[in-house]
């Protein structure tokens, strides 16, 4: 496959907050909610630092290999499980929910991009290793979101059957009317459509839950780079967090830590989440409910579920599976059980792991480098030479459709639409009639800016109408430039946040995931643009 890779600053793209973009910059109103920044110095002072906060690697090992048993266990992945019981060994780590079928592209690419750099880290690291981990966000109950994808701009959804709670404890048994659907239209036909229907039925209709579904397929697409998918819903793991979970249910301290922390943060930027009194929910059987403290009592939401402190205690400690924390905590879980020394989240991640710092300190837990996925845009060679027939660069692509039509009318109209010189000479006409009837009689000085005002807009509407004109005339390519927009930014979104990768398997197979790894730079803080020719 022939392909162009393009990077585009964050910044010229329109679809990145101000926080992220400084974030990236080093800009110093952010420099107290960091430890490390995102690059090669950040990371290499991470790396320095994480001995200092050992893990269990014997739980996590072991934990591991319980929940790889029935996984195909490739070379690499065997080697980083193993490893990982070294001391010399780190993690590079992000994390999502397990959206029915990957859900989003951005799902891919930020798994991509923990293996790319972790590989890198490899190379430039000879005595140290770095294994790649997707943490799975197994917990989440957001059914609408995670049941969700779209193919060819179909949206498909699964309801479950009515299940609730966490949607990685959700049963697969009700999936297979959603997969016959989407496999009567999956293509197109051949060899690698037949691996991903393989891979699909595999997943979600021999696995009991969603979340078992979702290791299995990661480790179909991933295994063979290394990644390791870790499930974190284990009463092992949620051992080892014990005191934190206590002192947030009995004395709060998040949520001092965070609001004192962010209360100059909101003064610049928009705040991503906010912390609660108590940051966990109950997890049992078909529940995922909040919990709170009312008059001396901890009570679940919407459940006739209380406890005294004595009670809520001895749960705690019998049944520590039974409490998941929120986006608040979660970062926190995580990094007590990974020797991670960086995380790669999305613009929304950075932006909430900046609130974190002031809690990672306080329970004496390692805060990693946080590092912007990589954001990535695969443009099919049919939308880039259309792009090219109508002579738009890689980065004009990124603007509005209106932005691109006002632009290619104004350099291949035949006929100048544009009234600017006419209408700064009336302008200047408009001032004199105006200075010369204020001389007159000062009164008529509103009633000459009222003139001039109702001038003006008679004007803009005069030039809005030549351009609709002009509109008409060019209709032809005005219709290929909505069509290049609506291919490559469908709705209106970001590709790599609106369509689901198994159009490009289905095309693809394994070259799609290799063409990713081969050129996403992990470390370049850049929007990546991948053009086939």
């Amino acid at each position: 496959m022939d392909i162009d890779c393009t990077h585009i600053p964050y910044s010229n793209t329109g679809n990145f907050s101000d926080l992220v973009l400084d974030y990236l910059n080093a800009h110093p109103n952010l420099k107290q909610y960091y430890n490390y920044t995102p690059d090669a110095d950040g990371i290499a002072q991470a790396i320095a630092a994480r001995s200092q906060y050992p893990v269990d690697r014997k739980v996590l090992v072991s934990v591991l290999h319980k929940q790889y048993a029935k996984l195909n266990k490739h070379d690499k992945l065997i080697e980083n499980v193993d490893r990982l019981a070294d001391e010399n060994t780190y993690t590079i780590c992000t994390a999502h929910q397990p959206n029915l079928m990957t859900g989003y592209l951005y799902f891919i690419y930020k798994i991509m991009h923990a293996i790319k750099l972790a590989d890198e880290l490899n190379t430039k690291y000879a005595e140290k290793h770095f294994v790649p981990v997707y943490y799975m966000g197994s917990e989440d109950n957001d059914l609408e979101e995670l049941g969700t994808f779209r193919y060819n701009n179909q949206k498909y959804v699964w309801d479950a059957a009515g299940q609730t709670g966490a949607v990685g404890r959700m049963h697969t048994n009700s999936l297979k009317p959603l997969l016959d659907e989407i496999f009567k239209v999956l293509g197109p036909p051949g060899e690698n459509l037949d691996v991903l229907k393989d891979i699909l039925t595999q997943a979600y209709l021999q696995h009991q839950t969603i979340g078992e579904a979702t290791q299995y397929l990661v480790n179909e697409l991933f295994g063979r780079y290394g990644l390791v998918v870790l499930n974190p819903d284990e009463a092992e793991l949620k051992r080892q967090i014990i005191p934190i979970l206590k002192d947030d249910l009995q004395n709060h301290m998040a949520y001092v830590l965070v609001n004192d922390h962010i209360e100059t943060l909101e003064e610049q930027y928009k705040v991503q989440a906010y912390p609660r009194m108590i940051n966990l929910f109950y997890l049992r059987d078909d529940i995922r409910e909040r919990i709170e403290k009312r008059n001396g009592k901890w009570r679940v939401l919407n459940t006739e579920i209380e406890w005294s402190e004595e009670e809520l205690m001895t749960e705690l400690e019998t049944h520590p599976e039974r409490f998941s924390p929120n986006v608040i905590l979660r970062g926190i879980f995580q990094e007590s059980i990974l020797p991670d020394v960086a995380f790669i989240g999305g613009g929304a991640e950075v932006a909430y792991w900046l609130e974190l710092k002031p809690v990672f300190e306080n329970y004496k837990v390692f805060y990693p480098a946080v590092i912007l996925r990589q954001s990535v845009l695969w443009m099919p060679a049919q939308y880039n030479k259309l792009r090219q027939q109508l002579h738009f660069s890689i980065e004009d692509v990124f603007k509005s459709e209106s932005s691109l039509i006002r632009s290619y009318i104004g350099k291949h109209s035949s006929n100048n639409w544009h009234t600017d010189e006419e209408t700064a000479a009336i302008q200047n006409v408009l001032a004199q009639l105006k200075d010369k009837a204020t001389k007159l009689d000062p009164t008529l000085q509103a009633s000459a800016e009222a003139a001039f005002a109702k001038m003006k807009h008679q004007l803009q509407t005069l030039e809005k109408k030549m351009l609709r004109a002009e509109k008409r005339k060019m209709s032809d390519q005005l219709q290929r430039i909505t069509r290049l927009k609506n291919g490559i930014s469908p709705n209106g979104s970001l590709q790599e946040r609106y369509e689901n990768f198994i159009g490009y398997y289905a095309a693809m197979g394994h070259q799609y995931l290799d063409t990713l790894y081969k050129h996403i730079e992990p470390l370049r803080n850049k929007f990546l643009v991948i053009a086939e020719q």
